[in-house]
């Protein structure tokens, strides 16, 4: 599979060639752009090639330089749109995670048919409220951010509650081991696992594990979310990515259909959750 990034790259490679276009259309080489800017030529080769961000002011002195100013607040917004597709978790929390919480309860509404895979946790949509707030403080700490965690457990509670929705689908895959990492104590683990025998029983829910002795068709890739067919995103240590060029959509979800396969459902599934309590002691 590509990176997940390869979207976030592809928007900034095509904001650079649309300035390299209108320097192009000007008449201009890089060196004349740089000094009608005041600029140094490598920091116009640099933009050029997608190896700088150009700021909002970079975009408008380039417009102005080759007679564009009219194309500066199309590209100005198109440079933000491609920020907004790669989302540093240290920037999403940096006044805490209640805002992370409730900001894509929207997509969530409007969404019809959701897919989650992960492999480290147990998803953020099946989360219990103790489970979330051990989880989220881990990560607050790790980050050096706000420590809010109780509120965003709440949060993310609050926003699960779409699962009860019957006119979506909502099928979650995990792998085996993501049963037996601890967040919380037994107690806590103990609450959570007993939670997904209760939701998988709502008629809108499909819960597969990954059996850790099953032949591998796909291998354990980072935890990922499907919006219908129109938005994934990838959840990496460092940042949340938004993946919608369709391409790459595409084969999120050839990826996710080798899960289900290699998953087990009903029954199995049930007998491997309540093998992983039976372990707490």
């Amino acid at each position: 599979m590509s990176s997940p990034s390869s979207s976030v790259q592809e928007a900034r490679k095509a904001i650079a060639d649309r300035l390299r276009h209108i320097r192009q259309d000007a008449g201009l080489t890089g060196r004349d752009l740089a000094i009608r800017c005041g600029w140094n030529p490598s920091k116009a080769s640099r933009i050029e090639n997608a190896k700088t961000r150009p700021s909002d002011q970079d975009i408008r002195e380039w417009c102005r330089a080759c007679g564009g100013d009219d194309q500066a607040d199309d590209l100005i917004s198109a440079t933000r749109t491609a920020d907004s597709m790669y989302r540093e978790w240290r920037h999403l929390q940096r006044t805490g995670m209640v805002r992370n919480q409730t900001s894509d309860v929207p997509l969530y509404q409007r969404t019809r048919h959701m897919r989650v895979y992960c492999s480290n946790v147990i998803p953020g949509l099946l989360q219990t409220q103790g489970y979330a707030e051990a989880l989220l403080g881990t990560i607050a700490e790790l980050f050096e951010t706000p420590n809010d965690a109780t509120e965003a457990a709440t949060a993310r509670v609050e926003r699960s509650k779409v699962l009860h929705d019957g006119s979506k689908r909502f099928a979650l895959i995990v792998e085996e081991d993501v049963l037996y990492f601890p967040f919380g104590d037994a107690e806590t683990m103990a609450g959570q696992l007993g939670y997904l025998l209760t939701v998988m029983a709502l008629p809108s829910v499909s819960l597969g594990v990954i059996p850790r002795t099953t032949a591998r068709r796909m291998w354990t890739l980072e935890g990922f979310l499907a919006f219908d067919a129109a938005q994934v995103q990838v959840e990496t240590l460092s940042a949340n990515i938004i993946v919608t060029r369709p391409s790459e959509v595409a084969i999120y979800l050839r990826a996710f259909e080798r899960f289900s396969k290699m998953a087990v459902h009903g029954a199995k599934a049930r007998a491997l959750i309540l093998e992983a309590m039976t372990a707490l002691g």
